[in-house]
């Protein structure tokens, strides 16, 4: 495997990141980009790599955006898992948008507070039935002794919730992060990206070039 892996090698060619095409507010540049993921057609393109710490340990995994507002990207969770604990004991986090179709990625660099609770129940709501069951069903993150005992804790929770409408449940709900620097990174030939960095001075944002 590691010959076959070491070999493995792409020319990004699909496009460039010049200073005179950009948005001034990363917002509108990433309104922009999302847009453009949207119309290639990427799978899940709202899907993000969420890093966080932990007794200084960093720690990722795949969240859905689910919201961009007031300068904040929102998604959802069981507040007692483990990225649930870790953000609200260390609120310093990373989001990271993997575009690789468009030879693209997105960092955002920032921190994450829970949203209001009408917020969370609002979207909650709005979620198909089966996931808001679920919500109620699965201690995330906490072992299960087999695949066996989740599906009778989901039956179980169907069964006690059958023609009831559901309320969120108090250990589900929102994050916003709000960042302090954003970076778009464009692949280019030769391995000579180019990576623009928006970051946060004084409530103005400021553009930089970074070498690749």
């Amino acid at each position: 495997m590691s010959t076959i892996v070491k070999d493995l090698r792409q020319n990004y060619t699909k496009g460039e990141l010049v200073e005179n095409q950009i948005a001034d507010d990363p917002f509108a540049q990433f309104d922009q980009w999302f847009t453009d993921a949207l119309n290639a057609e990427i799978l899940e393109p709202n899907a993000m790599i969420l890093s966080s710490v932990d007794n200084n340990k960093p720690d990722s995994r795949i969240v859905l955006l689910k919201d961009v507002r007031g300068g904040e990207f929102v998604f959802y969770t069981n507040y007692d898992s483990h990225k649930g604990q870790q953000l609200q004991n260390n609120p310093n986090c990373t989001l990271l948008f993997p575009w690789i179709n468009l030879e693209r990625q997105v960092i955002i660099r920032g921190h994450a507070t829970k949203i209001p609770t009408n917020e969370s129940e609002e979207y909650f709501l709005s979620r198909p039935k089966s996931s808001q069951i679920g919500a109620w069903a699965s201690n995330q993150s906490k072992q299960i002794d087999s695949r066996i005992t989740l599906e009778n804790q989901l039956k179980e929770t169907q069964e006690k919730f059958n023609n009831l409408p559901l309320t969120k449940p108090p250990h589900w709900g929102g994050f916003a992060v709000n960042p302090h620097e954003i970076e778009f990174w464009q692949g280019r030939p030769n391995r000579l990206h180019d990576r623009i960095l928006y970051t946060l001075q004084n409530g103005v944002w400021v553009t930089s070039r970074l070498q690749p």
